[in-house]
């Protein structure tokens, strides 16, 4: 009879496993158990041929036995080890020796954890499921670093970019907003880092004893609460999470749960949501032994937490990333390039993402119009300057509207503020060389004089209107002209 543990609803994920026994029973036991479970496996029969075999072909977890001819599995297990390409692969010993002393030396040499033969399926299953849980959260780990150092490196090469070539005048408080939008995601990935640092140093060493001593329910309430948190509902307000506590709560105490709580934060955080949920699992909360499994199960549900952290705050970081790339990608003096000029303003909302969320409404209308010839990198700054201008207008409050449409054989952007206005008398000098409103040491001048120079470049035009609460700047340029004006 299968355990339930095997049903369809709980399957491990997928992994290579090298099995090392003398004993071709055992080799095909094991096959048979963890191929039925779509683990890819590789049977081998003595210590040489698995060097060999995981050298050439590194597995993701590796089935030891210790009782074999020519070279035991200590031996076996401290060469591959010493191998920088081998070294990091979790090895768990497979053998009938049920002595304290060979255990410690298991450990002493590598071994990540000791099942005794005879063994129990649903304990085999359990385990490597587990530490190739654990491998893979190390490896995504690693790949995350990875693209965060290189992510870091990108963006103080594009800063220096940025710099040196003096785009804007508005640039200081650009990056200032480009910095934060950094350290957020960085804060995440650290506190997720420090987590799994905590687990792996100090909480794995137990978890072989841990599981040891589940009992089979036990083992069946760790499967149920490890599969309400896979089926989570991540998209919870605060205020919904505060309810469901509440009521998860009152289930408690109705039952007699001590602690209530306490454990209905932790159950929330599991996914559990009230009713039959909670049910299924008084029993094992009516006991602090129950109360320590599930303590458990919530350490390895938070290994995975983290992990999906750690993926979320990289993206974010990316973006802001690839937006200063498209930012500062052209040269200026190029050659034309057919480019979307809705995607040129929305790099350009990237980076301006920590001002706008201070209190900015940003209400985007975009037809679908074509890409036209151009020099993009010009243009974003056309965009930075306008957008800057309307954020300072309205002290980073209000409603922007940014909207683009196909006019017979031209592109008409409009970028529009609810901020203070120009004054009338002023509006004919904004696009004058160094004229400017702000206060000494706050402006050039030069911004709205660049900005329309390019426009003028591409063959287009700019033009204002304004009144108290409502400002708009039009960008017409044309779609197929822009080569000819440049070559007039």
């Amino acid at each position: 009879m299968k355990s339930s543990l095997l049903s369809s609803e709980f399957q491990p994920t997928k992994g290579n496993i090298l099995v090392v026994d003398d004993n071709p029973a055992n080799l095909r036991l094991l096959i048979d158990i963890l191929g039925q479970q779509g683990y890819q496996v590789r049977p081998v029969p003595n210590g040489k041929i698995a060097l060999a075999a995981a050298t050439g072909l590194p597995p993701d977890l590796i089935l030891l036995d210790i009782m074999m001819p020519d070279m035991d599995g200590y031996q076996v297990c401290q060469m591959l080890k010493s191998e920088p390409k081998t070294a990091d692969i979790p090895i768990i010993f497979i053998s009938a020796i049920n002595e304290v002393i060979d255990k410690v030396k298991a450990f002493q040499v590598g071994a990540v954890d000791y099942i005794t033969k005879p063994f129990q399926i649903e304990e085999v299953l359990v385990r490597v499921h587990t530490h190739l849980q654990i491998r893979l959260l190390q490896k995504n780990l690693a790949r995350e670093k990875k693209i965060l150092t290189q992510t870091i490196e990108q963006l103080q090469l594009t800063q220096e970019q940025l710099i040196h070539r003096e785009k804007m005048a508005a640039l200081g408080q650009l990056i200032a907003g480009i910095a934060h939008e950094i350290n957020t995601p960085m804060g995440a990935i650290r506190s997720s880092v420090e987590n799994l640092t905590d687990f792996f140093t100090n909480k794995l060493t137990r978890l072989p004893q841990l599981l040891q001593a589940l009992s089979p329910q036990e083992t069946e309430y760790v499967k149920y609460i490890l599969e309400i948190y896979q089926r989570r509902n991540t998209t919870y307000s605060t205020r919904e999470k505060r309810q469901l506590r509440r009521n998860i709560n009152d289930q408690l105490q109705e039952a007699g749960i001590t602690g209530a709580d306490t454990l209905a934060d932790t159950l929330v955080d599991l996914g559990f949501e009230g009713g039959n949920s909670i049910i299924n699992i008084l029993p094992l909360l009516k006991n602090d032994s129950g109360k320590k499994v599930l303590n458990m199960a919530y350490e390895l549900a938070t290994l995975q937490s983290s992990s999906e952290t750690i993926l979320t705050a990289t993206e974010r970081a990316s973006k802001v990333v690839f937006a200063l790339r498209s930012y500062a990608r052209y040269e200026s003096g190029g050659q034309l390039v057919r480019s979307n000029i809705a995607e040129g303003i929305e790099t350009i909302l990237t980076l301006y993402h920590n001002q706008l969320k201070q209190g900015v409404e940003v209400i985007r209308n975009y037809e679908d119009i074509p890409p036209i010839d151009c020099y993009p990198d010009e243009l974003n700054q056309v965009w930075t300057n306008l957008i800057s201008n309307a954020l300072a207008a309205m002290e980073n409050k209000g409603i922007l509207t940014i909207k683009s449409k196909k006019v017979a054989s031209e592109i008409v952007v409009s970028i529009e503020d609810n901020g203070s206005g120009i004054p009338v008398d002023v509006q004919p000098k904004i696009f004058d060389p160094f004229f400017t409103t702000k206060a000494s040491g706050e402006g050039s001048g030069l911004g709205l004089d660049i900005v329309k120079k390019i426009v003028d470049k591409h063959g287009g035009k700019i033009a204002v209107t304004s009144v108290p609460n409502n400002t708009i700047f039009t960008v017409t340029l044309p779609i197929e002209r822009a080569s000819e004006a440049n070559n007039a």
